[in-house]
Formats: structure tokens, sequence, C-alpha cells
């Protein structure tokens, strides 16, 4: 069971952790940050999360932490 966190003021929708997910976890959201980026969201099923951080070593931003 793992949980992801990510900073939706650094994420800038590149989509990467969303395509690299293969639990299907990470959406892109409507909700835009103060940069004009629509944001990388975590759907909340944490007991779906294994934790794997493949989202986090993805990210350019390093915008993604995850939580085992």
């Amino acid at each position: 069971m793992g949980r992801i966190l990510i900073d939706r003021e650094r994420c800038n929708g590149c989509e990467l952790c969303i395509i690299t997910c293969p639990y299907k976890l990470i959406y892109l959201s409507r909700e835009i940050n103060t940069k004009g980026y629509h944001v990388a969201c975590f759907n909340g099923e944490e007991e779906r999360c294994v934790g794997d951080a493949m989202c986090a070593e993805m990210c350019p931003q390093v915008a993604i932490k995850v939580y085992r």
C-alpha cells in the first residue's frame, strides 16, 4: 500500500507520471496551477498503489513523493 503526494506548483503537466504508472492511479486534473499548467493528481486508491516510485523517478520537475 502506497501513497503519492504531488506538488501542484512544481508540476508542469508533462504526463510522464501518468504514462509510467502501471496501475493508472494518476490523472491530469482540470485544475491549473499558478504557472498555468494542468496538474497531475493521485486518484487516492492507496490500496492499489504498490509504492514502486516509478512515477517519481520519471518526473522531470521532482514534484512527486511516494510513501510506502
